[in-house]
């Protein structure tokens, strides 16, 4: 840690910050620990009769009037029976842990073309096109669209980030700062439609239904809001990673194995033909993809029809599909440029890849069975509806209130990674509260989801932040999670403040948030 007498408090912070965060116990420990206190907690909370109604519970008929509910229930963790439970489920929490399989079976296709040098050799094309003042910007807009694809950012456009800076005489480290801060922090603010908006809209609409029956949310509600916070995503960031960031980050040595073998020399003769020919690989998949998904009884199409639909084939298949993307135009580049001389050297990539995973598979282990305790438990759940109840009990003016639950969600994320299980908490809560109040549905929605992604890159409970700490260590041995905490917090802070703004303003002028959506009930 470097702290000069010149440098500014906010310098100064995050670099106590950072030293204090390093300092820690090994991220997986932090899980362990985490852990025996979500046990113990359970196992005092159980012993309270709570009056709070746990959302999930609500049951209504087909008038939309509630015909029973429950209040929430703290379960003993610590009981025979869900020890036992716990124990027999152990092996399956682990090898269900949803970002365990998205990150292995990505990585599979991922690490054959990193091997066989096509990433290497795109990476070369992409400097070639890209002006060294706009690498930033260009990426983090590449980070903002993967949002369409999942969770795909996080095993692929982040650690690409750290190479691109690598390549560019860069620091590795802003470049993964700068695509987290993207793919995690700006997850809700996409040009795209995604898979989370009829995710969210189909809890906001059951929420609203609790006061007016009729009513209904359209999926892209928030679109036009949405698209909009994007451009403030990619300028804040712009101006952090280039301003901010990476200055600081010239303290923190460059020593790790994942940027080698990445420079700006000239492509060679083979490395030209061989990337031309992943290329139009790359390219011919797509079209085959494209053709395959065209007919409207594609199976790849979802049961509305739609291709980008919740659940839909397609959308179910974008991890597999990444992996062979990257597998077949990787291999074909080696076979062209000479770095592949047999089907040995293809295993020998993906066992490379492999290799480099270990770490995080044992942070991810711990990390599964907290998971499952913290969600059994309903500890975080508890926590989410005290916090709604007493933001509830306020009565605060509507603007307030409004950040209040952008706040509100920012503490809940702290404790709760998924975007869908903290709405199906918040969002019967929120949603009727603030419609008998005279604000819409949509525009709770929205509230949230400012919450919800601001604080995404600074929590390390978010079931992908131990992979990231993984691929900064690739670049910088010394990085751990105080270093990503860090490095993340001036974006979260930034975020929220601005997009908080850009809201109030969106409202104050009446501008449209989305499709079919309104400021009112």
């Amino acid at each position: 840690m470097k702290n000069s007498n010149n440098s500014t408090l906010g310098q100064r912070f995050l670099d106590k910050l950072e030293y204090v965060g390093n300092k820690l116990p090994d991220p997986a420990m932090i899980f362990v620990l985490a852990l025996l206190l979500t046990w113990v907690a359970s196992a005092l909370l159980a012993r309270v009769d709570f009056t709070e109604v746990d959302p999930r519970s609500v049951v209504m008929d087909a008038a939309g009037q509630v015909t029973s509910s429950a209040p929430i229930r703290v379960k003993n963790m610590l009981s025979a029976e869900n020890l036992t439970v716990f124990i027999t489920k152990m092996v399956k929490t682990f090898t269900d842990f949803p970002p365990l399989g998205i990150v292995l079976v990505a990585m599979l296709g991922v690490a054959v073309s990193e091997s066989t040098g096509f990433i290497n050799a795109g990476i070369k094309y992409l400097l070639r096109l890209t002006p060294r003042k706009l690498l930033t910007p260009a990426l983090v807009l590449v980070a903002i669209i993967s949002h369409s694809a999942g969770d795909t950012g996080y095993v692929l456009v982040i650690p690409l980030g750290g190479l691109v800076f690598a390549a560019a005489g860069r620091h590795p480290v802003a470049g993964i700062a700068a695509a987290f801060a993207g793919v995690s922090g700006g997850f809700s603010a996409t040009f795209l439609p995604s898979s989370l908006d009829p995710l969210l809209q189909g809890f906001t609409q059951s929420a609203a239904q609790i006061i007016d029956p009729s009513r209904t949310v359209n999926p892209l509600c928030n679109w036009y809001f949405m698209s909009a916070s994007a451009l403030l995503i990619i300028g804040a960031a712009w101006f952090l990673t280039d301003r901010v960031i990476e200055p600081r980050l010239k303290h923190l040595p460059v020593d790790g194995t994942g940027h080698e073998g990445h420079d700006l020399h000239q492509l060679s003769d083979a490395e030209r033909h061989g990337f031309w020919a992943g290329l139009s690989t790359f390219g011919l998949l797509v079209v085959l993809l494209a053709l395959a998904a065209a007919p409207e009884t594609s199976p790849l199409r979802g049961k509305d029809g739609a291709l980008t639909s919740h659940g839909a084939p397609l959308m179910e298949a974008i991890v597999p599909l990444i992996a062979i993307f990257f597998l077949l135009p990787g291999i074909v580049h080696g076979y062209v440029a000479g770095t592949v001389k047999s089907h040995r050297d293809i295993v020998q990539g993906m066992s490379k890849g492999m290799g480099g995973m270990g770490y995080y598979l044992v942070m991810a282990f711990f990390a599964a069975q907290f998971t499952y305790v913290f969600r059994e438990s309903n500890v975080g759940a508890l926590v989410a509806i005290k916090g709604a109840s007493l933001l509830q009990a306020l009565q605060m003016p509507g603007p307030v209130t409004i950040v209040g639950i952008i706040l509100l969600t920012m503490l809940v994320n702290m404790l709760i990674g998924s975007a869908s299980a903290k709405w199906a908490l918040l969002g019967p809560i929120f949603v009727p509260m603030l419609m008998q109040l005279g604000f819409s549905p949509e525009l709770t929605q929205a509230s949230y989801r400012i919450g919800d992604s601001s604080t995404n890159i600074v929590t390390p409970l978010l079931p992908y932040f131990p992979l990231i700490v993984v691929y900064c260590q690739r670049h910088a041995k010394t990085a751990g999670m105080g270093t990503l905490i860090s490095t993340m917090l001036p974006y979260s802070i930034l975020f929220v403040i601005t997009w908080t703004c850009l809201l109030m303003l969106w409202w104050g002028l009446g501008l449209p948030l989305g499709l079919q959506a309104s400021y009112t009930p």
